[in-house]
């Protein structure tokens, strides 16, 4: 496929101006930004200022940040093991229509969060209550095809086999969420959304996908990130902390369809500004539709453009 060039109004160097606008918005120093990662959004760590700023990359997904500043501030207040906004501000923060959330820096403490801290924290997240605030519910298929209408560098033929796979499996996933009791579910919870606060216990961070949904949902990514790449035992370990296993569920081969409709169409606002992400993105497509047994690259060990 051709690559793409490095310009785009979500690459790493318009989100790092974006940062820079932020920073002077909240009046902190931005000399010390660290990338931390890009993909919905780009996620920056200011560990001077003591904290992080997370910025959409999509701006049909912005209103995103207005129910996460809303979940920050409600987790707070019933002391959820997640992590916390940054006190002190009006959030979400808004730079010429692009959103953000600040949120308290948590610098890494060893060991390293564990499948069995994972296990072991949903089932806290999913005994929480539900907020007294409204929250969108469940939807894959929603949430990919707002990506994909806001995508840059989606070709014609790539955008209608997704399009056409949003179309297939809306009448399933409607028909899951009428036979299951919804509750509160994380909706991106692998080890990589995991830190450990200042005494050391793990917390959940990175609530963009979180809504009132099957609670099974929050068990598929780790299951389905094992087999496309290549990640053995690491089902067995979450399945026995949290004491479930998803691979188990009638509903399951749905799941993890939603599941990689997910993992793929995260790509899209790279796909302008990264020739490893869209080369990434073209291939876990292709073993979508060929049913390709050819093993995925995480983004996050992509290089970085």
């Amino acid at each position: 496929m051709s690559r793409p060039s490095n310009g785009g109004r979500f690459s790493a160097s318009a989100m790092a101006a974006t940062l820079r606008h932020i920073a002077d918005r909240i009046g902190i120093p931005a000399d010390d930004a660290r990338l931390l990662n890009l993909t919905n959004n780009a996620v920056f760590a200011l560990p001077a200022a003591g904290i992080v700023v997370r910025i959409s990359r999509a701006r049909q997904l912005s209103d995103r940040a207005f129910k996460v500043a809303a979940l920050g501030t409600w987790f707070a207040e019933i002391d959820a093991p997640t992590i916390r906004l940054q006190p002190g501000l009006s959030q979400p923060v808004d730079v010429d229509g692009t959103a953000a959330t600040v949120w308290t820096y948590l610098p890494p403490l060893p060991p390293a969060p564990t499948l069995d801290d994972l296990g072991h924290v949903l089932r806290q997240f999913h005994h929480l209550p539900s907020p007294a605030f409204a929250l969108p519910v469940w939807d894959p298929v929603g949430d990919a095809q707002r990506r994909i209408a806001d995508a840059e560098g989606l070709s014609d033929h790539h955008r209608d086999i997704l399009l056409t796979w949003c179309d297939r499996l809306s009448p399933r996933i409607e028909a899951v969420r009428d036979n299951t009791s919804p509750g509160l579910i994380h909706g991106d919870a692998h080890p990589g959304n995991l830190l450990r606060d200042i005494n050391g216990s793990p917390v959940l961070c990175d609530f963009d996908a979180t809504t009132l949904g099957p609670r099974q949902v929050d068990l598929v990514a780790v299951p389905v990130g094992e087999a496309r790449f290549r990640r053995h035992g690491q089902h067995r370990r979450l399945a026995a902390a949290y004491g479930y296993d998803v691979t188990t569920d009638p509903h399951w081969p749905l799941l993890r369809e939603a599941r990689e409709l997910k993992m793929i169409v995260a790509a899209v606002p790279r796909l302008h500004s990264s020739p490893g992400v869209a080369d990434e993105f073209a291939l876990r497509l292709r073993t979508i539709t060929s049913h390709d047994d050819i093993p995925w690259t995480p983004f996050a060990d992509l290089p970085r453009q």
